[in-house]
């Protein structure tokens, strides 16, 4: 099993910054691939963003493409999501998740944490 805690959420006017963290715990050794997803009412969970855990590539979404920034620190077991030059359509309830190898969808997910950003 993989716990995963999100923070660093907030309301932020648009144009401006805020960093994402997800500590994760438990069985890291078994993760291969973590990302961020988003969530606005009334519509699906969204992709984002993701990093491979251990070689580090990372696969972005159009809508965040040279916006935002996806990160990890091995050696804390944290990842992040670094976002700039926000916009209000970034508001959403963002998650973190992550999934094995033999996974080929998100298996385990944070439990969220708000971003608004205001106009």
């Amino acid at each position: 099993q993989v716990q995963l805690v999100e923070s660093g959420g907030g309301l932020v006017q648009a144009g401006g910054s805020l960093r994402l963290s997800c500590a994760a715990s438990g069985s890291i050794f078994s993760i291969n691939t973590m990302g961020w997803f988003r969530q606005t009412p009334g519509k699906e969970r969204e992709f984002v963003a993701a990093i491979f855990w251990s070689g580090g590539s990372t696969v972005y979404a159009d809508s965040v493409k040279g916006r935002f920034t996806i990160s990890r620190d091995n050696a804390k077991n944290t990842l992040y999501l670094q976002m700039n030059s926000l916009k209000p359509e970034d508001t959403a309830v963002y998650y973190c998740a992550a999934r094995r190898l033999i996974s080929t969808v998100p298996e385990y997910w944070g439990q969220g944490t708000q971003v608004t950003v205001s106009s």
